[in-house]
């Protein structure tokens, strides 16, 4: 038997989520979240690309989902995502509530508020269903990749399962979002700009996402160590 056959047959590694960095590439995971959806409320048009707000930080998004599900697993960037998704939720229903309050009479940007961070239940039911659909589906397909790779080929994982969740994701939230609102050849312009500039992005930071993903694997002492035998740094 090969290297190579007993490295691919290897179990693949990861770390332990009580790690010390597991938090930190959480935080920032539902920080850009947050920040993209709030972007996405505003359509936005260079020349004929039609796109929404959300697009300058969204693919950063799935960049730092494949890091988690990299470098720590399928189950800990589920944990992620549905934090994400809990958080995306809760912001909605925060800015909600915020808008049907009473203003004060002496506070005259009720009607701002409204247009940027007015409760749109179409545009959230859109954003939290592609997140969850795009994200746990991006997660899957990195680790089985993985399981077949191990620790050759990243570049096939990360683009690989960017091209299947930014996919499911663009569809879902382009569908529920703005179909009726854009129609015919605009729509699709809309969907297809929106998925191309996405995977564009995860291809352009590529580098980026090596490097950020080596310096955390090579500070994690858990990576790659037996979950049973894993001893966390932080309890």
């Amino acid at each position: 038997m090969s290297i190579e056959t007993r490295d691919s047959a290897a179990p693949p590694k990861f770390a332990s989520v009580g790690s010390s960095h597991y938090p930190v590439v959480l935080a920032v995971f539902v920080g850009l979240l947050l920040i993209s959806n709030i972007g996405a409320t505003k359509l936005i048009e260079f020349g004929p690309v039609i796109t929404d707000g959300g697009a300058f930080l969204f693919p950063l998004v799935y960049i730092t989902g494949d890091i988690l599900s990299e470098v720590y697993g399928f189950k800990a960037a589920r944990k992620a995502i549905l934090v994400g998704f809990a958080m995306a939720i809760l912001a909605a229903l925060t800015f909600w509530i915020v808008q049907i309050s009473p203003a004060a009479a002496s506070w005259p940007n009720q009607e701002a508020f409204e247009s940027v961070l007015g409760f749109l239940p179409r545009i959230v039911l859109a954003s939290i269903c592609g997140y969850l659909v795009g994200q746990l589906l991006n997660a899957y397909v990195l680790v089985r990749i993985k399981e077949r790779t191990n620790e050759r080929s990243l570049w096939l994982r990360l683009l690989g399962s960017t091209a299947v969740g930014e996919a499911a994701d663009t569809i879902v939230f382009c569908t529920i979002a703005f179909y009726g609102v854009i129609t015919g050849g605009e729509f699709l312009n809309y969907v297809i700009i929106g998925y191309l500039y996405k995977v564009a992005v995860e291809i352009l930071l590529l580098p980026v996402t090596y490097r950020v993903i080596a310096v955390i694997k090579k500070s994690e002492p858990t990576y790659g160590v037996p979950e049973d035998l894993a001893v966390s740094p932080v309890r």
